[in-house]
């Protein structure tokens, strides 16, 4: 069993590579490898594509490693390998982005990814820090994780999905704001799964396990 954390430049992958080894150990989940390497990404029994930054930046990096997009697609769309998004990576997921300027996602899931904008004024943006979870309807990824588990957040943009049957969990932030998206073998997390402590590393071993 193998598990791709996608590199294409997004940002320090260390934290995230050592959460999915550390749990990869726990549960039996495999072997867990940084790569670039479209081949390597395309045979994969697991795919996760992590992303710090701006959208349309992530987006053009992605592009920018000849062939990466297409493996990911291959193993995700093309052969349901399991997915997870985390960040940026997972609003890539949707339709389209608006962070700048309109830059096409990989319309995996129909949402648009919009600026944060919470109905009380004295609420920042980029809403930071440490948010409690609101589950929305069961996922098998979420098993042992319950509504007011702790996440921790750093974005200032959303997920605002068209199919309210795509949205698995939020937060409050001056209104709801998406927190976890996900459609058939694939999953998408807003915040940090690899930050978020006890929550966020029982989500990578459910995900090392998860057999949809």
């Amino acid at each position: 069993m193998l598990t791709a954390l996608v590199d294409y430049d997004s940002g320090n992958l260390h934290s995230a590579q050592k959460a999915f080894e550390r749990m990869a150990v726990d549960v039996g989940g495999g072997d867990i490898v940084v790569t670039s390497d479209p081949e390597v990404v395309a045979k994969a029994d697991r795919v996760v594509l992590p992303g710090d930054g701006a959208f349309p930046a992530c987006r053009d990096g992605l592009l920018s490693f000849n062939g990466l997009f297409e493996a990911i697609e291959e193993a995700v769309v093309t052969k349901a390998r399991p997915f997870m998004g985390i960040c940026v990576g997972m609003q890539m997921m949707a339709r389209v982005g608006r962070e700048y300027r309109s830059t096409p996602g990989f319309n995996w899931i129909d949402g648009e990814v919009i600026r944060i904008s919470p109905a009380d004024p004295t609420l920042k943006v980029p809403h930071m820090g440490w948010n409690d979870l609101v589950i929305d309807r069961p996922h098998p990824v979420l098993d042992g994780m319950r509504t007011g588990d702790h996440a921790y957040f750093v974005h200032s943009y959303q997920m605002a999905v068209a199919d309210p049957a795509m949205l698995i969990a939020h937060v409050a932030y001056g209104g709801p704001v998406t927190a976890i998206v996900g459609r058939d073998t694939m999953i998408g997390a807003q915040f940090h799964p690899e930050k978020s402590q006890a929550a966020g590393l029982r989500m990578i071993a459910n995900f090392l396990t998860w057999c949809p």
